[in-house]
């Protein structure tokens, strides 16, 4: 599937092409911490996939709940978050957040993750395949 996105204010725009089943949730502290919110939306992209058009993202590395340094990319201008990767220079993929894309409502979770840390209050989404920690790939 074809999507596009951008932060906020527009300042970066990007497109990417994607796997429905790539969509999912995640419940790890870092990203509740990072989204302000319960949980993150994302669709794991591979990186000859994804390609920022305009603008360049900042970027903050974080050591994530798996023990991993990740790269958390936002727009420097309003703050949106647009993507966690690896901290390498070419990494294999990127973890898109689905709320910047203008098909998000068509992007349906279809797994989530790091459910041990899912707060008590959120239920799980019927149908998604669940994982302790990350998703086997």
């Amino acid at each position: 599937m074809k999507i596009d996105g951008a932060c906020h204010c527009g300042a970066i725009t990007y497109h990417a092409e994607l796997e429905p089943t790539s969509v999912g949730i995640c419940h790890c502290t870092d990203c509740q911490a990072l989204s302000a919110s319960a949980f993150r939306s994302l669709a794991i992209v591979q990186s000859d996939n994804f390609q920022i058009l305009t603008g360049k993202p900042k970027h903050y590395v974080k050591v994530g709940d798996s023990g991993n340094p990740r790269v958390q990319a936002f727009c420097s201008d309003c703050g949106s978050a647009l993507y966690s990767c690896g901290v390498e220079d070419n990494p294999p993929a990127y973890n898109l957040r689905t709320g910047t894309m203008k098909q998000r409502a068509k992007l349906v979770p279809r797994f989530e993750c790091w459910t041990q840390s899912r707060l008590a209050w959120v239920a799980e989404i019927h149908g998604a395949t669940q994982f302790e920690g990350n998703p086997i790939a």
